[in-house]
Parts: structure tokens; sequence; C-alpha cells
């Protein structure tokens, strides 16, 4: 006689339908070694996201048992930081993998709904100025409220007949837009654009585009690397310096643009599940664009905590993140050009 099998689920075989939230891990009895180790943050950081995301992670459900706020952040922190439900976090925390995967979709949603409140440029005046003054004083470039570039996060292919996301290296990816400041804090975070497109089509088509366009912050601009076209908001480096004085605005340029690099690294380094060390996102380009704001989001939280941005508490070897390689971008805007020649000699002459 044949036996019927069932599917079960894992926390429902060990907890029952009795219990309304699942409350078998305690954040207090953990060690803050572990909490780091597991989790990539320290005890008061993950009390602060209980507070913070706690109502929109204890909305009501259809089903008859519920994970605790605390216990789906836990999750989602562990797969961030790790880029993988297989560790001994999802042990620690005693629930199936299944339930993992729910909890970072929940987590990542709360988080995507809180993005404005941590993401976006400084609208006063004084803020602007001071953005201007700290750029200034790293390396004597003048007028920066912001460096930009783009980061390609690996995902899994959409589907066969989709190639909008396959990269010039093949890879199915996200071609992520992103603007720091000198903290290295994100202020602009555009997530949603698919592999294929070249760094300088991502910012042409971008929303931050289109509102430095109208004019958003005048008499200021950002810095970007060769791969963009330059503008007269956003200045690139001199392909072909001739002059000391091009020379010295290149090395400013340099010196000024490598904050954005050292955040990247940071960003990758504490959030694995972005640097393809333990594979693709397996989500649709949708999720998984939400997923980069959700750590983004982290990342500027974490830097309001006081964490220090140029370094990971994630141990182990970083995977680069993917990078495009192309030939430097001549200018097309002839009063752009202006601008940047007369940024060298009032300034670097």
């Amino acid at each position: 006689m044949a036996i019927p099998i069932t599917v079960l689920d894992c926390d429902l075989l060990l907890y029952g339908r009795g219990h309304r939230t699942l409350d078998r891990f305690k954040l207090h009895d953990v060690s803050d070694e572990d909490l780091m180790s597991m989790y990539g943050f320290p005890r008061e950081f993950i009390y602060y996201l209980v507070e913070l995301l706690g109502p929109s992670l204890s909305r009501p459900t259809q089903r008859s048992r519920a994970i605790s706020p605390e216990t789906q952040i836990l999750a989602a922190l562990g797969f961030y930081t790790s880029g993988s439900f297989q560790t001994r976090m999802g042990d620690a925390i005693g629930i199936s993998q299944a339930s993992m995967s729910r909890c970072v979709a929940n987590v990542t949603e709360a988080l995507m709904e809180r993005a404005s409140q941590f993401i976006h440029f400084p609208a006063d005046e004084a803020s602007v100025q001071a953005l201007k003054d700290e750029f200034y004083g790293l390396a004597g470039m003048p007028g920066v409220v912001g460096v930009v570039d783009c980061i390609h996060v690996a995902i899994k292919a959409p589907n066969a007949e989709d190639l909008s996301y396959v990269n010039h290296k093949g890879l199915h990816s996200l071609n992520c837009l992103m603007v720091c400041d000198i903290r290295g804090t994100l202020m602009t975070v555009e997530t949603n654009w698919p592999g294929s497109l070249h760094d300088c089509a991502v910012l042409q088509q971008s929303s931050l585009s289109s509102r430095f366009e109208a004019g958003m912050l005048k008499d200021s601009w950002l810095l970007g690397d060769s791969s963009f076209f330059l503008r007269t908001w956003l200045m690139t480096p001199l392909p072909l310096p001739k002059t000391p004085a091009e020379d010295r605005y290149n090395l400013a340029h340099s010196a000024t643009h490598s904050v954005m690099e050292k955040t990247l690294r940071t960003l990758c380094s504490r959030f694995r599940c972005l640097d393809g060390s333990k594979g693709a996102l397996q989500y649709s380009p949708e999720k998984s664009s939400h997923i980069v704001v959700a750590c983004c989001v982290l990342h500027n939280i974490s830097l309001e905590h006081g964490m220090d941005v140029w370094s990971s508490p994630v141990a182990g070897p970083v995977q680069q993140p993917l990078e495009e390689e192309y030939e430097p971008m001549e200018s097309l805007d002839l009063e752009a050009d202006r601008s940047r020649q007369e940024l060298v000699l009032a300034h670097f002459s």
C-alpha cells in the first residue's frame, strides 16, 4: 500500500499552528561577537531597526502565525551580509529557508518604503554649501555637491528572450547609478537599469539627469569618471591633459572621485549579496533592484549610527563588483567644455 507523502512547512512541523508569533530566537541571548559575525551589525543598530521597521513587519497576516519583527530583521540582515540562505544563521534563528525568503522580502519592502527618508539630496542652501566646502577641503575641487558612478549587480537571467540585462561580459546584471557625499552617504540611488546599458546611457535616462538639467542645484556640479559625457553640471577628467593646470585638475578630480570608489567597495564588502561572491541574486530584476536599495538604506543608516564607511565588519575575501571597461567618452557639449576650461583656468593655473 502506498503511503501518501505530504510536504510540511518546517516552521509548522517544529512549532505548530498555535503560535501567533515565532519568538524562538532572543536577541539578548546572543553575544555581541556573534551578532557581528552572523549579521554584520551591532546590537544597538539591530534594536533601532526593530523600532523603525516593526510597524511594517507586524501588519495583519492571513497566516495563522507570524514571525516576529526581530526575527525577520535578523534573517534579512543575515542574507544581505552573507549573500546566502545556507548559513548557520538560519539554523540559529530556527526557521526554514522558505520562511527566510519571506523575511527577506518583507524587510526589503519595509526598507524600500523608507528609502526617501534616508537617501536624498540636501534641499536647503546651507547644506548644499556645506557639501561644496567639504569637497573643496578634500582636494581643492570647487562647486562639487557629489560624486557619481555606476555599479553592476549580478542577477539571474529573467528569461531566455530578454537580452537587455546581459552586460558586456555576457553576465546578467542591473546597472545601478549612485551619488555619494564626502562621507560616503548615498544621496541618489537608481537601481532599475538593465546591465546592457552603458553608464552614460543610464545617467542620460535617469531622473537624476532630469533634475540637474532642470536646474535642481545651480552653480554646482557632480564629478563623474570618463565613462560619462561631460555636462555643465557633470565634470569629467580631461582625456589628454596638455598643461600643468590640466594635470592638477585631473589629480584633484581623481582624489575627489575616489570617495565613491571607496564607498562602493564598502557597500559590496558589507553586503555580500551584491558582490556576486555567492552567485547572482536569484530574484526578478524588480525584486533584485529593491534588495540593492534596501542595502543602500542600511548603508546610510549605519553611517548615521557612527559606523565607519571605510571599513567592513564582514570577514573573508571581497569579490570586486562588476565594472564596465569603456573608452573615455568625448565631450559633445561645447558649453560644458567651456565650463570645464574656465574651471581649470580659475582654480588650477
